[in-house]
């Protein structure tokens, strides 16, 4: 059934891409709720794997490992797209693999584009700059999600891009994964809001939710979804004053409890992501 904002959702995803470049164990499940944070529909939810078929014919626990891992994807209601990893040998005996699925994944938003009023796409290929102007020009908002080493003509291309490292749960946080994130003693990622270096302290901002008002980053908003905190230049970790005050520059930080206002939060351990 269509939702009440009647917004029509296709969102397309690069794993192969995302899981090179930061996303390695990215969440379908918080992506999900994240693409349709606006309430539309999620018509087209795509991801596109890589598989080995060599090598799952020769190493059971590799098929085990990825036959399983495309079934909890399908479990949270995505297309899996599986492309066959093809091996190439130059004139020196060195191999190569490859599992090139831009084509499919551009093909495939083109083709379902009409059917679509905006497009997630989650990739940081600067490959599909052409495929952004196609969709925008049948008139498709067409959004960008992804980690590191993004495209920045890619970023400016799109109507709006987002860093998967600020959206809540998207990625897991050390081994078992297990954060409250926006809790007191748990983990998040943030970007610097205000820097003062002569007085050695600032403010860090985080999203506290998965919300359609993400736009309104100011956090003295009532309606905005982020959250201000304090932070000391004695809690930086691996993080300089350069890096903070760098608008490209995501930081990860513990929130405690503030020394300075009753009821508010601090950072702590604060280190760069990227």
């Amino acid at each position: 059934m269509p939702s009440s904002n009647g917004l029509r959702i296709g969102v397309f995803v690069d794993a192969e891409n995302i899981r090179y470049n930061g996303g390695y164990q990215m969440r379908y499940d918080t992506l999900r709720r994240f693409a349709g944070r606006s309430g539309g529909t999620l018509l087209r939810l795509n991801t596109y794997v890589a598989f080995d078929q060599q090598r799952a014919e020769d190493d059971a626990d590799y098929r085990k490992k990825a036959t399983s891992y495309q079934q909890r994807v399908r479990d949270f209601g995505w297309k899996v797209i599986a492309k066959n990893v093809q091996r190439f040998t130059d004139d020196e005996g060195n191999v190569t693999m490859k599992a090139n699925a831009d084509l499919d994944m551009a093909v495939d938003a083109m083709l379902q584009a009409e059917n679509l009023d905006q497009v997630l796409l989650v990739t940081g290929d600067g490959d599909f700059l052409q495929v952004v102007s196609a969709l925008q020009n049948r008139g498709c908002r067409v959004e960008l999600l992804a980690f590191r080493n993004v495209s920045r003509e890619l970023q400016r291309r799109v109507d709006d891009f987002f860093s998967g490292y600020l959206v809540p749960d998207l990625l897991p946080f050390g081994g078992d994964g297990k954060n409250d994130w926006g809790q007191v003693g748990s983990y998040v990622r943030g970007v610097c809001s205000k820097w003062f270096p002569e007085k050695g302290y600032g403010f860090l901002r985080y999203l506290k939710r998965i919300d359609p008002n993400i736009w309104i980053t100011d956090p003295r908003d009532p309606e905005s979804p982020w959250e201000s905190v304090f932070c000391h230049a004695s809690e930086l970790d691996n993080a300089t004053v350069e890096q903070l005050l760098s608008r490209e520059s995501v930081f990860e930080f513990c929130l405690k409890e503030s020394d300075q206002k009753e009821g508010g939060r601090a950072a702590s351990n604060v280190r760069l992501v990227t």
